[in-house]
């Protein structure tokens, strides 16, 4: 039985999906719920292409992601479930474990698009397959 469930929420149609698996699965099992959103690393000093980004932009980028957890929360206060929300900055796989970690998680649910074709696949990075990897305990991965 799973007592406490870290969400780790983005935004998309594939992290909606695995919020509302999440929900489920702390009805099941009266767990507690940890949503965290993952903004890369401090834009400031990430330079890309010689592009230097500003505070400015940084604080743009920060106030999106709020805006992105704050969605999930309120959809799953709609739903009757509380859950904890935490903003994280840094690479999302070491964010996210070490967010299980401090927390003591039983299971992390992370949403999962499929690419169509070999280059999608090859080209992006899996979160996902990373996390089964690196994380430290269960992950649930809830494929769109």
């Amino acid at each position: 039985m799973y007592k406490k469930i870290l969400l780790a929420y983005n935004g998309s149609t594939a992290g909606q999906k695995a919020l509302l698996d999440s929900r489920d699965l702390a009805a099941w099992g009266q767990s507690q719920l940890h949503l965290v959103a993952v903004m890369p690393l401090n834009l400031n000093t990430v330079v890309a292409e010689g592009i230097v980004y500003s505070a400015q932009e940084e604080q743009q980028q920060t106030q999106a992601y709020e805006r992105v957890l704050q969605e999930g929360l309120q959809k799953l206060d709609e739903l009757g479930y509380k859950a904890q929300g935490e903003l994280l900055s840094g690479d999302a796989i070491q964010e996210i474990c070490a967010c299980a970690k401090r927390i003591s998680a039983d299971l992390i649910v992370v949403g999962h698009q499929r690419r169509t074709g070999w280059i999608g696949r090859w080209w992006s990075g899996s979160i996902s397959k990373s996390l089964v990897e690196e994380a430290p305990c269960s992950v649930l991965v809830s494929i769109l």
